[in-house]
């Protein structure tokens, strides 16, 4: 007889991989998957949760966040965990580097990540990791420790970052970088980088699926020569303004540029963050029939999904790459229909209200850029598949299977045995309005206000755990760091 500590009964259990949506129990023990059927025996468990027939879909691992980023590590790590929680994520992956921000610190990882590491400890309701940034030549070299040692599988590159400031147009680029004198981070530092993953991918073979390069692909003199017109011209305001600030073919020009530097070094794992755009699409496109040796991976995030630069709720929609025009935003909604796009997140960045805007509110140009939206990840995309034709199955490759591949998480991502008990209850038919007051997140406002998000998370489950229902935080964090690759 099969002991069982949890069973989730009468789910709709959503799985990749299959447009089958079958009822079933989801037996869990020792905080995996142990079984999944129909009408798993009672009184083989010692707690029953019954699901009430919704839509069971496998934790979100929301790949792209940046806890730290404006609020101290341990303070994000605790309250935007919450976000997660209350979103249906269960695994959260940050993006982290020396600089301005983050711990403001420059220097080596042999440093600094064990400062990460310790400010994030004991604190996130949800398992967590970090992608890191080579800013600096000395960190391309630390590049197989941080595998070996720390799990660190993922690294990024900031292609704007050398001559264009975080939130618009900068000439203190080294003073923000915090990089050693005589360096540069350009397009050639971009080349080591990505030779220096290459010779690890080498160096550890068994590990290499795992390991992979994100970049932000930007281009900052188009970027800084389009601002300098939109600011001269003040034909447009706010997030229109700020879009035409760093338009689409710098987003287009910088994937060709990081693609080719991927077929000249032979690295063939490349992830294109958060495309926002049609002619940044296009590109990606274009780029992978070039080189069919690269594997590329295309993101999207939910904001450049459900908002464009006159349905986000004010300037607090600034971001990069900009939130854009509503033809952009069908454009991305096509290509995710097609199988463009391999995942959806958040690009979660919690900047609260006396960091996000400058003296003027009104002025696009004197704001922070991100914003929190974790918590809309899941119900926002679940939500809309139904009008727009995207399978359910689809929702669960996005947000969750094909981001645990490629990053190496192999016990995340499906509800089947063996995997963790990592699981989202949906409601499909309640439908609700983004409102700030009643978000986990330590943000006081966001870009989705007033937005009709289509579907309702109803509890979240940690492995096998259960760390949001009834609309709280339930019980005390419990979430782990992720050693990566972690195998079943």
């Amino acid at each position: 007889m099969t002991d069982y500590d949890l069973i989730i009964r009468n789910v709709r259990v959503v799985r990749p991989g299959t447009g089958e949506v079958p009822v079933a129990d989801i037996g869990i023990t020792g905080g995996t998957i142990s079984r999944v059927g129909a009408r798993l025996p009672a009184g083989q468990a010692t707690e029953i949760f019954d699901g009430g027939g919704q839509l069971a879909f496998p934790g979100v691992v929301d790949a792209h966040q940046h806890w730290g980023i404006y609020n101290p590590l341990p303070s994000d790590a605790a309250t935007e965990s919450r976000a997660c929680a209350q979103g249906g994520v269960t695994t959260s992956l940050n993006y982290m580097r020396t600089g301005q921000y983050y711990l403001n610190r420059g220097g080596s990882y042999a440093e600094v990540f064990p400062e990460v590491l310790a400010a994030a400890e004991g604190r996130s309701y949800v398992d967590y990791g970090f992608h890191l940034a080579p800013m600096q030549s000395s960190h391309i070299d630390e590049i197989p420790d941080l595998i070996s040692r720390y799990g660190v599988t993922s690294f990024k590159i900031f292609m704007f970052y050398g001559g264009h400031g975080l939130h618009g147009r900068s000439a203190r680029q080294q003073e923000f970088l915090m990089i050693p004198d005589g360096e540069r981070y350009d397009l050639a530092h971009f080349e080591f980088v990505m030779r220096g993953v290459q010779r690890a991918r080498q160096q550890f073979p068994q590990l290499a699926e795992a390991i992979s390069l994100s970049l932000h692909c930007e281009t900052a003199e188009i970027m800084t020569a389009y601002t300098k017109l939109a600011e001269a011209e003040g034909r447009l305001s706010g997030l229109a303004a700020y879009s035409a600030s760093r338009p689409p073919h710098s987003e287009g020009l910088a994937v060709t540029i990081a693609s080719y530097l991927a077929h000249e070094t032979g690295l063939p794992n490349i992830n294109l963050l958060h495309l926002s755009s049609a002619k940044a699409m296009e590109a990606a496109a274009a780029m992978a029939r070039t080189f069919p040796e690269v594997d590329f991976r295309r993101e999207v995030t939910i904001g450049h999904l459900l908002a464009d630069v006159t349905t986000a709720d004010g300037i607090g929609g600034k971001v990069n790459p900009p939130l854009r025009p509503r033809a952009d935003v069908e454009a991305l909604w096509q290509y995710l229909l097609d199988g463009e796009v391999d995942w959806v997140v958040s690009d979660h960045a919690c900047c609260k209200e006396a960091t996000k805007f400058g003296e003027d509110r009104e002025d696009v140009f004197a704001a922070k850029s991100g914003f929190g939206g974790t918590e809309y990840l899941l119900p926002g995309l679940a939500g809309e598949a139904r009008s727009r034709g995207l399978p359910l199955r689809r929702v669960a490759e996005l947000t969750s299977w094909n981001p645990a591949r490629r990053y190496g998480l192999h016990t995340k991502g499906d509800i089947a045995d063996g995997y963790d008990a990592d699981i989202a209850l949906i409601d499909p038919e309640t439908s609700w309005i983004a409102d700030p007051a009643s978000s986990e997140s330590a943000q006081e406002y966001t870009p989705f206000r007033g937005m009709r998000i289509g579907s309702s998370v109803t509890a979240t489950f940690l492995r096998g755990r259960r760390i949001y229902g009834e609309g709280k935080i339930l019980g005390q964090p419990a979430g782990r760091y992720l050693h990566r690759p972690v195998t079943r």
